[in-house]
């Protein structure tokens, strides 16, 4: 379901915009549909064909995205392993400090080599309102104030169902543009669309190299677009919406952690209006990828700190819980879960990391 959907359903029962909006905004609060204003019963504000379909139009919307089991960290996240309406799942991280990471499709066409749900592939996309219905789901259990597309899939390749969720939360859901964060590996149509949008979100642009050979095999199926290009293009949208593009950078031993690597960090990124995030990677079974020791990684960050590039040094939420996206869902269709919810312990593993909490300079 896309939120334009839901939009003319309303508007087939005699809807004005009001009303549209009124609805919206009790489901983006997590409140009943026919919460309005104080003391304010529903007949003063809803027609009598909408009050008549909320119970109907209620149980859907629940129905687009219901917890399957949850799995809280240490560090104050968790991770939800969410059941959409047919059958599939995705995963959605709440995250410290109000923060939740969605995602926008189930699998992912990219194929990042070290990302799991990559080499599952992409199963379908998810509409707006299945995104927007995460972040529903999530205000059931804690407060959110800020949403990142960082989850499951690439968001620049459902770009019309993300733009609408982002509208859609910005508008209705009480969130600022600054704080709404589209992650993306890059693709030349996130820098064609998003100038135009109605809300301008914050900007992640993963690079994980300076490298345009290395890139292309760490990121098979992501559009070749060199490192240099993506800065370049990545800039111009920064100085355009004042939001600084945060860099992701899967920080792999013996990959992108070299001495060149960081002198190319440093090329591209002077006088850039850039934050740049190394997150050591999170060793994954056989994926024959290892992550650097957090005094190896702490060196690096310092380094480029030391160099004018504004670093932090970031660790994946919930390293403790069932590693990256992907994770939740490949153990799940492997041993379907029990029925009851309860937390799982398990040693972190896993490949992207969703919008990070722990941080140092």
């Amino acid at each position: 379901m896309r939120i334009e959907d839901l939009r003319q359903r309303l508007q087939g029962l005699g809807a004005k915009t009001c009303h549209e909006e009124r609805v919206l905004r009790a489901w983006l609060q997590a409140r009943p549909l026919d919460a309005g204003g104080k003391m304010q019963p529903a007949e003063h504000y809803l027609p009598l064909k909408i009050r008549e379909a909320l119970p109907a139009l209620t149980a859907e919307l629940e129905g687009l995205a219901r917890l399957h089991s949850e799995h809280p960290g240490e560090d104050g996240s968790a991770r939800l392993l969410v059941a959409l309406a047919d059958g599939q799942t995705v995963e959605s991280v709440l995250l410290p400090r109000d923060g939740l990471c969605v995602s926008t499709q189930v699998g992912c066409a990219v194929g990042c080599v070290f990302c799991m749900t990559g080499q599952a592939g992409l199963l379908r996309q998810l509409g707006s309102a299945e995104i927007v219905a995460q972040v529903v789901l999530a205000r059931r259990q804690r407060k959110v104030k800020r949403v990142v597309f960082m989850g499951m899939g690439e968001p620049s390749h459902n770009m019309d169902n993300v733009l609408e969720a982002i509208e859609t939360l910005a508008l209705y859901g009480g969130i600022g543009h600054k704080n709404l964060v589209f992650s993306t590996v890059g693709d030349r149509r996130v820098f064609e669309r998003l100038p135009q949008a109605k809300v301008q979100p914050a900007l992640a642009l993963s690079l994980h190299t300076t490298d345009a050979a290395l890139r292309a095999r760490l990121l098979p199926r992501a559009q070749a677009l060199d490192p240099a290009e993506l800065v370049e293009l990545g800039e111009a949208y920064a100085r355009a919406t004042g939001h600084p593009i945060q860099y992701q950078w899967t920080l792999i031993r013996g990959v992108n952690d070299s001495q060149a690597e960081m002198d190319g960090i440093v090329r591209l990124l002077t006088g850039k209006y850039a934050l740049m995030n190394l997150i050591p990677y999170n060793s994954a079974g056989d994926s024959g990828f290892t992550r650097p020791d957090w005094e190896e990684a702490r060196a690096l960050a310092r380094q480029l700190h030391q160099r004018h590039i504004l670093t932090k040094l970031r660790n994946s939420a919930g390293q403790d819980i069932d590693g990256g996206c992907g994770q939740l869902r490949a153990r799940n269709l492997e041993q379907p879960a029990q029925a009851a919810v309860r937390p799982v312990r398990l040693h972190g593993r896993g490949e992207r990391n969703h919008g990070d909490e722990r941080s140092e300079p």
